[in-house]
């Protein structure tokens, strides 16, 4: 996992500078977002993976499934990231990619586990809540996780902030054994 991400950082800058450039950040977000969209899939993986096919045919095969075509840069990148045999990077690329843009836009991410479903009020407070304490517009994704036995815990970049019961269980077996 580390050397995908690895790999996909200098795409991700790169398509971000030249979004800067050409006003086209929510054009690349749409590009990304399909062809990540795409190699995620479990049918396509075997496509990406078929040694009878050319990068050349595994190119136009991925161009011609688009709905709405690829401009000529979306199209060169898929060229050199199947020429580099790095199709498989498009979904790290993607979200390093959104990273950037939201970051620019002053948009943070907030991955929120909860032990149990929460509904919109409390997702609500929660994200005015982040708001509030962070000074930016925050975007709440929540998942349920029951391992975390209650309570939730916020991700935000390299932030954790843990309310669950389980971290509250752990942080005391650690107080009981000094």
């Amino acid at each position: 996992m580390a050397e995908i991400t690895t790999i996909a950082r200098p795409y991700a800058e790169a398509l971000f500078r030249r979004a800067q450039e050409t006003g086209q950040a929510a054009q690349w977000s749409e590009h990304l977002a399909w062809l990540a969209t795409l190699v995620e899939n479990e049918q396509f993986a075997g496509v990406i993976s078929d040694p009878r096919l050319t990068r050349v045919q595994l190119v136009s095969f991925i161009l011609g499934l688009s709905k709405t075509p690829l401009d000529s840069e979306a199209q060169n990148l898929v060229a050199a990231l199947a020429e580099n045999h790095r199709l498989r990077a498009l979904p790290a690329i993607a979200r390093q990619y959104e990273e950037l843009r939201h970051e620019h836009e002053g948009i943070l991410d907030a991955q929120v586990a909860s032990a149990y479903p929460l509904n919109e009020e409390q997702v609500r407070h929660l994200m005015d809540h982040l708001e509030r304490r962070l000074g930016k517009q925050v975007r709440v994704h929540v998942v349920v996780d029951s391992a975390l036995l209650g309570g939730i815990s916020i991700t935000i970049g390299d932030r954790v902030i843990d309310g669950s019961v389980r971290a509250r269980l752990e942080q005391m077996a650690v107080a009981l054994k000094h």
